[in-house]
């Protein structure tokens, strides 16, 4: 096994989970998650020569797994970026007034709050993803987390330290 086949296995073994959580809120399931997992690393292996080592492995995965999700929904990926980027919470986790509050953000700011917080990824990963800088997608979160608060009418002081924190 190459070196690369071998470090794809390791991001499908620590990070399936978060994948197929994180996705099925683009796909609206778990069960159509876990297909669209399968697909990505599927893909991810196949075109791993592809992968020039320029950033984050698992990023790069992302940008495939957001490309097989947006393919399943029959969407272009560059399409759905810019017009209309609406992941669901999954029904587990379902919040209406967070759903609503979310679906009022640009699409710029509710993929990066997902890659962010639901996805995981750090800054780097998320400005590889969405081909964008560092500072970008800190501003886009400071402005996506100060929209959603007042969105949410939130006068938490909590909410100030986080802002601050990232």
């Amino acid at each position: 096994m190459d070196r690369q086949t071998k470090a794809i296995e390791d991001v499908y073994a620590r990070r399936y989970q978060g994948f197929r959580g994180a996705l099925a809120g683009i796909v609206g399931s778990h069960e159509l998650a876990h297909d669209v997992v399968q697909e990505s690393f599927a893909r991810a292996l196949k075109n791993r020569g592809d992968y020039r080592g320029d950033g984050a492995l698992e990023a790069w995965i992302w940008k495939i797994a957001l490309r097989v999700a947006f393919e399943m929904r029959g969407r272009p990926i560059e399409q759905a970026l810019v017009d209309a980027f609406e992941p669901e919470l999954p029904q587990p986790d379902r919040d209406d007034e967070l759903a609503t509050a979310l679906r009022a953000l640009s699409p710029r700011r509710r993929l990066v709050i997902f890659l962010r917080y639901v996805a995981d990824l750090d800054y780097a990963e998320i400005a590889r993803v969405c081909e964008i800088s560092e500072g970008t997608v800190a501003a886009t979160l400071a402005q996506a987390r100060a929209a959603l608060a007042t969105s949410l009418n939130y006068a938490n002081p909590g909410l100030h330290e986080l802002r601050e924190a990232e």
